[in-house]
């Protein structure tokens, strides 16, 4: 008996078709992730603008309702312009 592990040989093509495989799976779900977040998603820069108008309101529910209408304005601007 031996105390070595013995470890099956893989072959050089097996290895190379599965790495190509896993990246061309790991590619595909980096696309459609990135799809989803451009085409739902509200862009941060329309945020950002949206939260800087509204930043004089104290409360956090005033806030909040100022830049759900921001939001919805320029959904509408969006719109508009297509």
């Amino acid at each position: 008996m031996s105390t070595k592990p013995v470890f099956p040989n893989a072959r050089i093509v097996t290895t190379i078709v599965v790495a190509t495989l896993s990246a061309l799976i790991a590619i595909c779900l980096l696309n459609a992730v990135t799809g989803l977040f451009q085409r739902d998603g509200v862009p941060f820069e329309q945020v950002v603008i949206a939260e800087r108008a509204c930043a004089n309101y104290a409360f956090v529910s005033e806030r909040e309702a100022c830049v759900r209408a921001v939001l919805a304005a320029s959904r509408v601007r969006n719109l508009a312009s297509r």
